[in-house]
Order: structure tokens, then C-alpha cells, then sequence
């Protein structure tokens, strides 16, 4: 099985960006966990702060892939271009993030990815990575 974990903007700053939200960890180093932990899987992962480039990701794997997990971070609340993206394509995409968006400013309450994607988990910190491979399992 092939999966794609795909991040948004700034979260190739995790484990620096606001630790009381975010964490303490890089992605990288969590990867690195997640790869160990599910041997089984095909994993990538692919981080990106321009939008097209994402998009573009998720045209190039949403035929091939057997799911693909994206935090498109603020994105999430801005990027119909995204949402149509995962629409076009034939792979699932689980949605996820890091902090729970809805105990957040208001305009985090808004996605244009959830409408489209297979579920959505937030708020449980990295771990909303498992539980998203999880579901694919």
C-alpha cells in the first residue's frame, strides 16, 4: 500500500514554530517514526509553502496512490484551487491536522478540503498522522 503524507505551508517549521500548538518535534523526525512504526506501507512525504506546487502533488499522485493524508495548513481555509484538486482525483484523501482548528480564530473553522476528502481528523497533535494511515488500513 501507497501513501503520501503531504504538508502545507510552515510545517516545515515544526518543532519551532510555536511549540504550545505545534509541538516540539520536526516532521522529519516524526516520518522517520511513522516509516518505523508502519513498516508494511510505502510511505512519502512532500512538504511545499507555494500552492501550486501541492496541487500539483496531488494531481501527479491522486491516480496512482492508495491514499494520501494532507494538512495543507493555511491553505486549508483559503485554496479552492486545493479542494478541487482532491475532487479530480481518484485517490482518498484524508485530511488532518496538528491542533484542534475549531478551538482557533474563527476563520480556521472554514475548509475547502473537508467537503472532498475521505474524513478529516484534527487535534491530536502529530498523532493525527496514525490515526489518518490507520483509516487507510
Amino acid at each position: 500500500m501507497k501513501i503520501a503524507i503531504l504538508n502545507g505551508p510552515n510545517l516545515n517549521l515544526l518543532g519551532k514554530r510555536e511549540p504550545e500548538i505545534y509541538g516540539s518535534q520536526t516532521f522529519e523526525d516524526y516520518f522517520e517514526i511513522l516509516k518505523n512504526k508502519f513498516p508494511q506501507l510505502e510511505l512519502i512525504y512532500y512538504q511545499s509553502n507555494i500552492e501550486g506546487e501541492l496541487i500539483g502533488k496531488i494531481q501527479e499522485l491522486g491516480f496512482t496512490y492508495d491514499g494520501i493524508i494532507l494538512n495543507a495548513g493555511a491553505y486549508t481555509h483559503t485554496s479552492v484551487g486545493i479542494g478541487d484538486a482532491i475532487k479530480a482525483v481518484t485517490t482518498p484523501v484524508i485530511e488532518v491536522h496538528i491542533s484542534n482548528t475549531y478551538a482557533r480564530e474563527s476563520f480556521r473553522h472554514q475548509s475547502y478540503i473537508s467537503g472532498n476528502a475521505k474524513g478529516v481528523i484534527l487535534g491530536f497533535g502529530l498523532k493525527s498522522y496514525d490515526l489518518a494511515i490507520e483509516a487507510f488500513l
